[in-house]
């Protein structure tokens, strides 16, 4: 038995994908934003797989729901940080993929919070 079952969700494996896409472009940031943005950026990143992770561990569905929704608030947070990024000047390139990502990521974490809630209210 796999004790960690979140390793087989598509919206898991997803989110890492997307954490190693922020991580990547955040190496171009300038060295002064160490320990600002670029930090704030890859805490909220890192947020997303470990709240879906931390979802799929609690056994109450209002738990799981409680971190589904938290891993789409990061979500959320990031994009609009790397806009933030992007009218500084620190991205140059289109922000199309991490955009693309984060709507994929964000349509699973949505539609699992809506079978959950679905589920709650035929009980």
């Amino acid at each position: 038995m796999d004790i960690f079952r979140f390793r087989k969700l598509v919206v898991y494996q997803h989110a890492r994908d997307y954490v190693k896409t922020i991580y990547s472009i955040l190496d171009s940031f300038p060295q002064k934003e160490n320990f600002a943005l670029s930090a704030q950026i890859r805490r909220a990143a890192v947020s997303v797989p470990s709240n879906i992770a931390e979802a799929s561990g609690r056994y109450s569905q209002k738990e799981q729901i409680h971190f589904i929704e938290f891993a789409y608030g990061s979500l959320m947070e990031t994009i609009c940080q790397m806009e933030l990024a992007q009218d500084l000047g620190y991205i140059k390139e289109e922000m199309s993929e991490v955009e693309e990502k984060a709507t994929d990521i964000s349509k699973m974490l949505s539609g699992w919070r809506r079978t959950l809630l679905i589920n709650l209210n035929n009980k």
